[in-house]
């Protein structure tokens, strides 16, 4: 069974093996279409397609970040469409990073899924490896997926603020706000995306890079866990709480935590596009250090 990563060598083993489900996650957040375009050009054999938008996320609202999380019900009956059931082991990847396959991943595993890895490099590793392409559109039989939500892995915008008014997110005695977006985001000094800038006041930044080698592949599982050491100094790995944009890349984290054996960090869903939805809650701009 892989929980985390797996390399394009040993998933080019198991293409045509009904056990295994397959799901093509490239996306582009100024082009929402890309990915399933760059799908139907070309896409690991079987593989299906996974849209951020339409599959990965639930109705934007007003209070809502850009990515909220599905509808349990509704993300289970996408699953099970897709042929996953609890017997099948899943592969996730994107166009190299992990960027969005690592959201399905999480998805699977707050679902109670825990069959469920990254392709190690994406897409680009795949090419590079010379395994085969095809253009044609995959299926799958559909199979029952049950959900069994983990329990206490969400952290609500209302959670954070009680935190930030007791001054737990400035210690990190009850959680540590660890942010994934890029440090000049992240300190409020290049905003393109969200209409305000900044990070949530005692967050600390762990950008999503510093768990990727240049090739976009994940860097061995003993760097990673010394670099999050870092982040995390002496606190828990269980009191850390990822958080980034929208919710996508802070799955980043998670997954990289994971593979460090750093188990237990939660999730912030809505992220900084949700904080940032009530302009009463504090915005910091000033640029935190790394821990």
């Amino acid at each position: 069974m892989h929980t985390t990563l797996i390399e394009p060598t040993q998933l080019a083993t198991r293409l045509t093996d009904p056990s295994w489900a397959i799901l093509d996650c490239r996306f582009e957040l100024a082009q929402p279409q890309w990915g399933a375009s760059a799908y139907a050009a070309g896409h690991i054999p079987h593989a299906l397609y996974a849209h951020l938008d339409e599959d990965l996320s639930g109705p934007v609202a007003a209070s809502t970040g850009r990515h909220p999380l599905p509808e349990i019900n509704a993300l289970a009956e996408t699953f099970g469409r897709w042929g996953i059931d609890a017997q099948v082991q899943v592969v996730a990847y994107d166009q190299g990073n992990g960027a969005y396959a690592a959201r399905l991943w999480w998805l699977l595993r707050w679902m109670g899924h825990s069959r469920v890895a990254v392709l190690n490099g994406g897409f680009a590793a795949w090419q590079r490896a010379g395994l085969p392409v095809d253009a044609k559109p995959a299926t799958r039989q559909p199979r029952r997926f049950v959900a069994l939500p983990t329990a206490n892995q969400v952290v609500t915008t209302a959670e954070l603020e009680r935190a930030l008014a007791r001054g737990e997110l400035a210690t990190g005695e009850a959680m540590l706000l660890v942010d994934a977006r890029a440090a000049d985001r992240f300190a409020g000094e290049n905003e393109t995306i969200d209409p305000v800038a900044g990070h949530v006041p005692g967050a600390h930044n762990h950008p999503f890079a510093r768990n990727l080698e240049a090739s976009g592949e994940f860097l061995p599982a003993p760097e990673l866990r010394r670099r999050w050491q870092a982040t995390l100094r002496k606190v828990p790995a269980e009191r850390a709480i990822s958080m980034c944009g929208s919710g996508v890349t802070a799955c980043h984290n998670l997954l990289a935590l994971e593979i460090a054996g750093l188990s237990g960090a939660r999730l912030y869903a809505g992220s900084w596009s949700e904080w940032i939805r009530d302009p009463a809650r504090p915005v910091a701009r000033t640029a935190t250090p790394a821990r």
